[in-house]
Order: C-alpha cells, then structure tokens, then sequence
C-alpha cells in the first residue's frame, strides 16, 4: 500500500491572498532590503509591494529604474500602478483580471439585430442566427455568445 506524503500545512495568510487576486507569486525575486529586514513587510502581498515600490519613488526619491528592478516590476509596470494608483488609490493596485471585460463580438448593433430577427419569428434559435449574422455583418460569433447576449438584455429588462 502507498502512502502519499503529507501536505505541508497552507498558510492561512498565501490562501487568503490567492482567494483575493492579491497573492504576488514572484514575492521571492523581490529584493527590496525592507522586505527581507522586517516582519511588517510582505513581499507575498502585491498591493503592498506595489505601494512601497511608489512610495520609495514619490517620497524618497529614488529613480524609477532601479526600484522597480528591486520590486521585480518593470519599468512600464511602474508608471501603470503609479496611474492607477493616482486615479483610484490604494484600490488602483490591486490586479485586474486580464481579457476581455465583456462580449466584445456581439455588439449592440448585433443584438438589435438578432431582437429584430426574432420578433419577426421566435423560433429562430442562435444557431440559425450565427449564418444570418455572418451574412449581415462579416464576422463568426458562437450560439452560446448570442444566448449570453440575450440573456444580458433580458437581465437589463427585469431591473
């Protein structure tokens, strides 16, 4: 009989992190002495990084370049939290999910379309209207795009 080694015990504080987004998991090639001499400093923390990554800028003046090395960002990854953070705050760093935000393909015109078709016959199923939108506006969508686009119109109705 095998026997698997047990799992070493998960820090509550890495699980909580990676549930937020928050969790940085390149904190090891982070080499701000202030992250390696004191307890108070995380590198596992992203915003916090990110902050004292800006706040060694803005109020001690240091160049850009090298602390952003020392932080294991890049230089354009600086100047994007530095905005962030001027727009909105410490909420400005936290990370962004990455990709679309949203149906990009299927557009409002594109579902005013489909609406139309579909007053005209509601039998018609996403399936059929993928060729007539093919046909009418160039471009491939998936039927489940579509159903998800009507779906989010419906959800904007009831409100």
């Amino acid at each position: 009989m095998s026997r698997r080694a047990p799992r070493p015990p998960v820090d509550p504080k890495v699980a909580r992190l990676q549930a937020d987004g928050t969790l940085n998991r390149r904190a090891a090639q982070v080499t701000d002495l202030v992250f390696q001499a004191h307890d108070f400093f995380d590198a596992r923390d992203v915003v916090q990084v990110k902050y004292e990554m800006l706040r060694r800028v803005e109020i001690e003046a240091q160049p850009v370049a090298p602390t952003a090395v020392a932080f294991h960002f890049s230089r354009p990854s600086f100047y994007q939290a530095q905005r962030a953070f001027q727009q909105r705050g410490l909420a400005g760093l936290l990370p962004q999910k990455r990709g679309p935000r949203g149906g990009h393909k299927v557009t409002a015109d594109i579902l005013a379309f489909v609406q139309q078709r579909r007053a005209e016959d509601p039998a018609l199923r996403p399936p059929a209207l993928v060729q007539q939108i093919a046909e009418r506006f160039g471009i491939t969508v998936h039927p489940r795009s579509i159903e998800r686009g009507l779906a989010r119109v419906e959800k904007k109705r009831q409100r």
